[in-house]
């Protein structure tokens, strides 16, 4: 079924590509003052075995003025870094301990089954002033650890996608409103970004909870078309999930969690088509401004 769909794509004559509703790019000379004076807030680039996107997630915070931390699991069982030292934490995408216990599941298990370490993310998720981000693997990590994050209870587990294949490929994507504080003033938002992930597709507990997350403003990021409208179908939609949905955030909006790779776009070098009046900076920079606007 999805081969079809994709081959009916490429026969779609009428089809007008990869587009923007968003044509400003970030801007991080706002935050120029401040990096300046030596203010950068502390956050936690977490990762685990496997995992391989800590880099990109670095760079996109340090774009904007925080000081980012390399932090490992293993850091904090020795107590090497801890959590609360922090003000954001920021959980990375690859392929912890190879994906073979599901994405994303061991990597959350050795938090639960750990009770100090169950503890102290416990106690950051907690705190009025912090934040967290989960891209790709790092998202279905959160998204394990929902049982300690407040206001998450109704969120997905993600499984193997619709294709039952690995999906690496730039796709169309629309930010909804939310109460999410990473996407303040981005709401309707339409662009491109990156996704590589097997298992990305959202499979809930209930069957009302879709419609209780939208009601309480706690979805986020959709797949769309190339025509701007919410799709499961394929290649447009990666994974399959109802709705399109590939984001999401707590109540508060204090934690979101995303399939897709942000970090991975915020640079238009990086980016296989932009248009030109974005710039060095893609708009996806500005999930990473807002981050650090809510800091300050």
């Amino acid at each position: 079924m999805c081969a079809k769909e994709a081959y009916d794509s490429l026969l779609d004559d009428d089809d007008p590509g990869l587009h923007t509703t968003r044509h400003s790019s970030g801007n991080p000379s706002l935050f120029a003052a401040a990096i300046g004076h030596g203010v950068r807030p502390r956050i936690a680039i977490l990762r685990e075995q496997g995992v391989n996107g800590h880099l990109e997630m670095a760079a996109a915070f340090d774009r904007v003025g925080f000081e980012a931390v390399d932090v490992t699991m293993g850091d904090l069982v020795s107590k090497r870094h801890r959590l609360e030292q922090f003000v954001g934490m920021a959980a990375c995408g690859g392929f912890s301990f190879g994906d073979v216990l599901g994405a994303g599941r061991g990597w959350a298990k050795t938090i639960l089954l750990q009770p100090a370490l169950k503890a102290q993310f416990a106690e950051f998720f907690l705190r009025p002033d912090t934040f967290a981000l989960g891209v790709c693997n790092g998202c279905q990590m959160l998204s394990g650890l929902k049982t300690l994050i407040p206001g998450a209870a109704h969120w997905p587990v993600f499984v193997r996608n619709r294709s039952e294949q690995f999906e690496a490929r730039l796709v169309m994507a629309e930010i909804m409103e939310s109460r999410s504080i990473l996407f303040r003033d981005m709401s309707g938002t339409r662009l491109p970004v990156v996704v590589a992930h097997g298992e990305g597709q959202v499979k809930f507990d209930r069957a009302d909870a879709l419609d209780m997350l939208a009601l309480a403003g706690q979805l986020t990021l959709r797949y769309v078309d190339n025509r701007g409208l919410p799709t499961v179908r394929y290649p447009a939609n990666p994974n399959g999930s109802a709705g399109g949905i590939t984001g999401l955030t707590s109540e508060e909006g204090r934690v979101t969690i995303l399939m897709p790779h942000p970090e991975r776009i915020f640079r238009t070098l990086t980016c296989s088509w932009h248009p030109r009046e974005w710039g060095e900076d893609s708009p996806w920079l500005k999930l990473f401004e807002n981050a650090r606007a809510w800091v300050d």
